[in-house]
């Protein structure tokens, strides 16, 4: 009896595999394409735009997949699920360019989706001065303690510094912006001449002002604008990066019993708004973040990482907050367990190419990095 030997091919990079088989080898670029595969989902479209989008996407050999009731017009709007080749869909794409409907349009978005271009994931190492946060709070409330702290992390390899004056931990109470910025004062002044950006943590538009004023060039507001919407123009002003994170309620009240009917659209979908909105102010240099732990479930949580590729669609650079987070189920160990299992979690971001991840152990995981091919 004849037996066959087949091997699922995992490896991204097709053109080498097809290289090992003895493809002709002028001609393995414009193949590749037919070997990549690509589903995109597509939102809020009109009955005759998904019409043509999925009679276009069958007369090239692909599909999309759409609800139901499109073809019986009982529906004003419809997602759909477009699926083939990355040779497919650029077919669908040059077709498109001469539809109506603003599908000339689409046909844009759609190759842009077909863009990957790998990065290498950078440590923003974090800093409380604070007396509460959750796992380090009191640790750095010192200004001599968490300057030295601050250098630490950069020694060890943290490619940017986040330093947050007001915990925003489950059930903790409001910092007044006068309070901050009387913990934040003493730091960053001994901060000025270090190598790395600066990130402050605040919701606070008064915060992020002063913190803009005095060497920090990132503001990350955990909010997403929520809290103080006069954020926006304060970043905008100084032209600073701006670090918006989805959180479905305050830290006063966002672990009462979170409810998503589906978290990944839902979170996508409020970034799209909350970037849409920054671009409006003025701000030109956007970092995007799920906000894990922030208003959602243990399950929520990881189906958000399990498919944090979907969020490359926003085509920012994307950062995950997991360290010692109660997601790791070890909330009443010590931090060299917490650490061990962020390290964990961490591992498969990077092979993701996930562009930045906010750690407390910045040794540990540069170590990871390094490793890491």
């Amino acid at each position: 009896m004849n037996e066959f030997r087949l091997m699922n091919l995992s490896e991204l990079n097709i053109e080498s595999e097809l290289e090992k088989i003895g493809f002709d080898s002028s001609y393995k670029n414009t193949a590749s394409d037919k070997y990549l595969y690509k589903n995109i989902k597509i939102f809020d479209l009109t009955p005759a735009q998904v019409n043509i989008l999925k009679q276009t996407a069958l007369s090239v050999g692909a599909d999309c997949a759409t609800h139901r009731d499109v073809i019986t017009g009982k529906i004003e709007k419809s997602d759909a699920i477009l699926g083939g080749s990355y040779s497919q869909i650029k077919k669908i794409s040059e077709k498109l360019k001469s539809q109506p409907f603003s599908l000339s349009f689409l046909s844009e978005c759609l190759l842009k989706e077909l863009e990957d271009i790998p990065t290498k994931t950078k440590l923003v190492g974090i800093l409380n001065v604070t007396p509460d946060s959750f796992s380090d709070g009191g640790n750095y409330i010192e200004p001599k303690s968490a300057i030295e702290h601050a250098y630490k992390l950069v020694d060890d390899g943290a490619d940017i510094l986040d330093i947050g004056a007001e915990s925003t931990r489950p059930f903790s109470d409001g910092v007044s912006a006068e309070e901050q910025i009387y913990r934040l004062k003493p730091v960053l002044k001994g901060l000025k001449n270090i190598n790395v950006p600066i990130s402050v943590d605040t919701r606070s538009s008064e915060v992020a002002d002063f913190a803009l004023n005095n060497g920090a060039s990132i503001i990350n507001d955990v909010s997403g604008f929520d809290y103080d919407l006069k954020i926006a123009d304060v970043i905008a002003k100084y032209d600073a990066t701006v670090i918006i994170q989805h959180s479905k309620g305050s830290p006063e009240n966002m672990q009462i019993n979170p409810v998503y009917k589906d978290v990944v659209n839902e979170v996508y979908l409020n970034l799209i708004d909350k970037i849409n909105y920054a671009r409006l102010k003025g701000i030109n240099n956007i970092i995007a973040d799920i906000g894990i732990g922030f208003g959602k479930t243990k399950e929520d949580n990881f189906k958000l990482l399990n498919r944090i590729d979907d969020f490359k669609s926003l085509h920012l650079p994307l950062m995950v907050g997991i360290s010692r987070k109660s997601l790791l189920g070890v909330n009443n160990n010590d931090n060299d367990l917490k650490d061990t299992l962020s390290l964990a979690l961490s591992y498969p971001l990077i092979l993701k190419c996930i562009d930045y991840l906010r750690v407390h152990n910045v040794k540990l995981h540069k170590q990871l990095l390094d490793l890491t091919i």
